[in-house]
Order: structure tokens, then C-alpha cells, then sequence
């Protein structure tokens, strides 16, 4: 039978998603409570992998098994055995045809940037952070640049290995709550490392170093080194990831964290 997942977890203490040989990452502590719970080896398949200090509020796996469990028992059960950083938030038992990355259509990205004079302590990694003030309006004419299917190559990184560079970014929005800029992405998928890209090129034009239109001059060339440096992962949340109805996943909003998110207020 085929289980689905739905988990969040802190990226602070991990290597990123991937199984690593030093059983560092979210993966490897997810797998080892698996298979305790079903007293054999259990391997998952993501919907996507995060890098080293990514967080997730929504994150989506899915693995195949003989062994017979109530769905509780892979929820609570299991994060009997997680790490206090990782949670199992839903399961449902689906059919063999779901697919935890090739089902999805879509993928949710939120970038949370503390813009104050002061670094966090309190929410360390847990948010990036830029002493120098921000022009949000600059930002947002930057972002609705990008909107649409491009060649996203320029924001790619050198070690991404995707066949193709074309995707659609169907929203990038640019907000601001008391000291925290928020950006949310949503696209049919992304290129290694992508928002954090994108992200680091908005705030060079956030900061004054370029005008917004400089981001279509960054798409057009499609080269990587004319653009910023790329962002700090501490502020990236995987916030959803999108299904056909047919499979009956919950929205985002039913899980608390995402309404819980840190804003700074100082």
C-alpha cells in the first residue's frame, strides 16, 4: 500500500532534505521513525528537496509498504519517534498512481527578510535579515517582472540539475508586516536554488544598487554570474505544494504554523 505524508520541520540543525552517509538531514531522521513504526525499512519519496537550513510548513512525501497500520499510528506514532523539530501534521493511505513530486502541479515558497538595524536573536535562521533599509515599492515592480513562463536560467545555480530552465511563475508578491518583508512565490516548479536567487536580486534593487528594470535585463541575458550573490536560506519555508482534488490533501490553511509565522514588530 501506498502512504501519504504531510510534515513540517525547523531546516536549523539539518543538512538540508537528501539522505546524507552522516544521516544529517530531515530525510534520515524521517525514515528511521518510519521503520520503527513499521519494524522494517522504509524509504520516501518528497515532493521536493530543501537545502541546508530551509524550513517547511508543508512538505509532502509519500512510501510504499506491507505493513498494516492505522493512519494515527503514522502520524502521532511516528512523531513519537521525530526529532522535536520535525512533525507529521496528516496521513492518508492513496492509491499506487499518486506520485509525491510528479502529481504535484504546483509548488508555494515564502521568504521571510527582517529589514532593521539590529540582526534577530530571537528567530535566528529562522528569518534572513538586512540592516539596510528597503524600498518595497521598488521590490514589487522588480517581482511582477518575472511573472509568466521564462527561461529562469540567470537565476538558476551552476550545480542545478534540471533538463530545462523554463518555468512558470505564476505569483511573486512582496509584502511587508511591521519589519518583515515577505515574498511568496508560487510556480509549476523551481530551479535549484531559484527563490533564494530571485530573492537576493530584489533586494539589490530594494537597497538602490539597481532600478527594477534591471531584473528583465538579468532574465534576458540568462547568465547566473550578472546576478546577486544568492540570499541566505534561513528565511525559506516550503509553504505547499499543490495536488490534483482527486486526492483529497488538505489546504495550507489547516495547519496552524502557517498562521503562526515570526513577525518582528520594534
Amino acid at each position: 500500500m501506498r502512504i501519504l505524508l504531510i510534515l513540517e520541520y525547523d531546516g536549523r540543525r539539518y543538512c538540508g532534505w537528501q539522505s546524507q552517509l552522516t544521516n544529517c538531514s530531515v530525510q534520515d531522521a524521517l525514515e528511521s521513525a518510519l521503520s520503527r513504526i513499521a519494524c522494517s525499512n522504509i524509504r520516501v519519496v518528497t515532493a521536493g528537496r530543501t537545502d541546508t537550513g530551509v524550513h517547511a510548513l508543508y512538505q509532502v512525501v509519500h512510501f510504499d509498504t506491507q505493513v498494516h497500520r492505522p493512519l494515527n499510528a503514522w502520524i502521532r506514532g511516528v512523531n513519537t519517534f521525530l526529532p522535536d523539530d520535525i512533525a507529521v501534521l496528516w496521513a492518508s493511505e492513496v492509491s499506487d498512481d499518486f506520485h509525491a513530486r510528479y502529481s504535484a502541479s504546483g509548488r508555494r515558497y515564502l521568504y521571510l527578510l527582517l529589514n532593521h538595524p539590529v540582526r534577530p536573536g530571537l528567530y535566528n535562521k529562522r528569518v534572513g535579515w538586512l540592516h539596510q533599509p528597503l524600498d518595497l515599492v521598488q521590490m514589487q515592480i522588480a517581482a511582477r517582472i518575472l511573472l509568466g513562463e521564462h527561461d529562469f536560467t540567470a537565476f538558476r545555480a551552476a550545480e542545478c540539475q534540471a533538463k530545462s530552465p523554463i518555468r512558470k511563475l505564476t505569483k511573486l508578491e512582496v509584502s511587508c508586516r511591521g519589519n518583515i518583508f515577505i515574498f511568496e512565490f508560487c510556480a509549476n516548479a523551481f530551479l535549484h536554488h531559484m527563490v533564494r536567487n530571485i530573492v537576493g536580486c530584489l533586494v539589490y534593487v530594494g537597497k538602490g544598487k539597481h532600478s527594477p528594470e534591471w531584473m528583465q535585463m538579468l532574465m534576458n541575458s540568462r547568465d547566473r554570474t550578472n546576478a546577486a550573490p544568492t540570499f541566505s536560506a534561513a528565511g525559506l519555508y516550503l509553504a505547499g505544494v499543490t495536488y490534483d482534488s482527486k486526492w483529497r490533501l488538505p489546504d495550507f490553511s489547516a495547519f496552524p504554523s502557517l498562521m503562526a509565522l515570526p513577525v518582528i514588530n520594534r
